[in-house]
C-alpha cells in the first residue's frame, strides 16, 4: 500500500495530466483546420463541425458523467473515460474521411465527459481528510487545464510542422496510456445510488445539436430552407421539452432552482460568453491567419501568442486578485477589458495586417484568463456545499456550449464573407 501522501500525488499527477488531453484538445485543433480541409476536401461549415463536435458531446454530457461516477464509482469511470478518449484520438489521427473525423470527435467529447467529474471525485477522494490540500490540488489540477488551453496552438503548430495534422491527435496515445498506468493502481471508489435524468439526458443533447446544427449550416443551406427550418423547430421543441422535464424530476440533471441564485445564475453566463468569444476568435483567427495571410501551422501557432500567453498569467494572477478585489469586481473589469480588446477588432476593414489583429490580442487575452477563476470562485461561494458539485459542473459545461456556440456563430457569420 503506498503512503498516502505518495496515493495523493498519483491521484494528482494522473488526472492532471488526463485533464491536459481533454483541455488540449479544445485548442490545437484550430491550428491544423486548413490542412484537415486540403486533405479531407471538406468546407467551412465542415471544419466547424470538426470543432463543434467534441465540445458539444462534452457539453451535453457533463452533468450526467457526474451522475454516473457516482453510481458506479468514480475511479472506473475515469478509466473508462481516459479509455475512450484515447481510442478516439487514435482514431481521430487515422481518419480517411471527414465524416470518420467527426464521429471520432464526438467519441472524444463522451470521453472526457466521463473522466473530468470523476477526476475531481478522485482528487476529493484523496484528500478528504486534508481540505487544505484538496483546495491547492485543485489549484493545481484546474491550472494544469488553463495552461494547456493557452499552448494548444502553439504545440499543435509545432506537432503539424514537424509530423502533419494526425500527430495532435496520436500525440494522445502515449500520454493517454501514461495516465492510464498511473491511474490504474488507484483506489477503488465508492458508490452511491444515484437516478440518471435519461430523458432529461435525451432532451438536452437533442437541444444542443440541432441549435449548433442550424447556426453552422444555415449560412450554407439558407436560413429559409426547409432543414434549417425543421431543425429550427426541433431545437425549440428539444429546449421546451427539457425545461419541462427539469421541473419536473425528482433529481434533474440540472436543478433548475439554481438560476434563482442571481450570482450563480451571472457566473454561469459570463463564463458562457467569455467561452463564445475567445473559441470563436480562436477558430477565426486560425482560418484568418492561415489561409488570407498564408501562415503555416506553425506561424498560426506563435502569432496566437499575444493571446495565449496572456490567458495563462491571467489565470495565475486570477487567485490574487479575487483576494484583493472580490470575485464580482474582477468579472466586471474582465468584462471590461473584452470589450476593450474587441471592439476593436470590430471596426478593421476585411483584411488588416497582422500588427492591427494582434495589438488588441493581450487584453482579450487577459480578460479570458480572469475570468474563469473569478467566475468559479463567485459561483462556489454562492452555493450550498451539497451543491457545489452540480453547481461546478453547470459552469463547466457553460463553457463548452459557449465554446460549440462561437465556433458556430463566428463561422457562420463570415463563411460567405473572408473564405470565399
Amino acid at each position: 500500500m503506498p503512503s498516502p501522501l505518495l496515493a495523493q500525488r498519483q491521484v494528482l499527477a494522473a488526472t492532471s495530466l488526463s485533464y491536459v488531453l481533454v483541455i488540449l484538445d479544445t485548442s490545437i485543433v484550430n491550428v491544423a483546420l486548413e490542412r484537415i480541409a486540403a486533405t479531407l476536401h471538406t468546407g467551412i461549415s465542415g471544419l466547424q463541425w470538426v470543432v463543434s463536435a467534441y465540445t458539444l458531446s462534452f457539453a451535453s454530457l457533463l452533468l450526467s458523467g457526474g451522475a454516473l461516477g457516482d453510481r458506479f464509482g468514480a475511479r472506473r469511470l475515469y478509466l473508462l473515460g481516459l479509455a475512450l478518449f484515447t481510442l478516439a484520438s487514435v482514431l481521430c489521427g487515422v481518419s480517411g474521411d471527414w465524416t470518420t473525423l467527426v464521429a471520432a470527435r464526438v467519441l472524444q467529447g463522451v470521453g472526457a465527459a466521463l473522466l473530468v467529474p470523476a477526476s475531481l471525485a478522485l482528487i476529493n477522494q484523496a484528500y478528504i481528510t486534508d481540505p487544505a490540500g484538496r483546495a491547492a490540488a485543485i489549484g493545481v489540477w484546474a491550472g494544469c487545464g488553463g495552461i494547456a488551453m493557452a499552448a494548444g496552438p502553439l504545440l499543435g503548430g509545432v506537432l503539424i510542422e514537424l509530423f502533419g495534422w494526425r500527430s495532435i491527435f496520436l500525440a494522445n496515445l502515449p500520454l493517454g496510456l501514461v495516465a492510464i498506468a498511473l491511474s490504474a493502481r488507484l483506489n477503488p471508489s465508492e458508490r452511491s445510488p444515484r437516478v440518471l435524468d435519461l430523458r432529461g439526458q435525451f432532451s438536452a443533447m437533442l437541444a444542443l445539436a440541432t441549435l449548433i446544427g442550424v447556426l453552422i449550416e444555415g449560412p450554407v443551406r439558407g436560413w429559409s430552407s426547409m432543414p434549417i427550418l425543421l431543425a429550427g423547430v426541433l431545437s425549440v421543441a428539444a429546449w421546451s421539452a427539457f425545461i419541462w422535464i427539469e421541473t419536473r424530476q425528482a433529481q434533474p440533471m440540472l436543478p433548475l432552482t439554481l438560476f434563482a441564485n442571481p450570482v450563480f445564475s451571472v457566473c454561469v453566463a459570463v463564463s458562457l460568453v467569455s467561452a463564445l468569444v475567445l473559441y470563436g476568435l480562436v477558430f477565426l483567427l486560425s482560418l484568418y491567419f492561415q489561409r488570407v495571410l498564408g501562415y503555416s501551422p506553425l506561424c498560426t501557432g506563435l502569432a496566437f501568442l499575444p493571446l495565449t500567453a496572456l490567458v495563462s498569467l491571467g489565470s495565475l494572477v486570477a487567485g490574487r486578485l479575487v483576494r484583493a478585489w472580490g470575485s464580482q469586481r474582477l468579472i466586471g473589469g474582465a468584462l471590461l477589458l473584452y470589450l476593450a480588446g474587441f471592439g476593436p477588432l470590430l471596426l478593421y476593414g476585411p483584411t488588416p495586417s497582422y500588427l492591427w489583429v494582434a495589438l488588441p490580442m493581450p487584453v482579450i487575452g487577459l480578460a479570458a484568463g480572469l475570468i474563469t477563476p473569478a467566475a468559479t470562485s463567485a459561483l462556489m461561494e454562492a452555493v450550498d456545499k451539497h451543491r457545489a458539485g452540480i453547481a461546478a459542473g453547470t459552469l463547466n459545461a457553460a463553457r463548452q456550449v459557449g465554446a460549440a456556440l462561437g465556433v458556430a456563430l463566428f463561422g457562420g457569420l463570415l463563411a460567405g464573407h473572408l473564405w470565399t
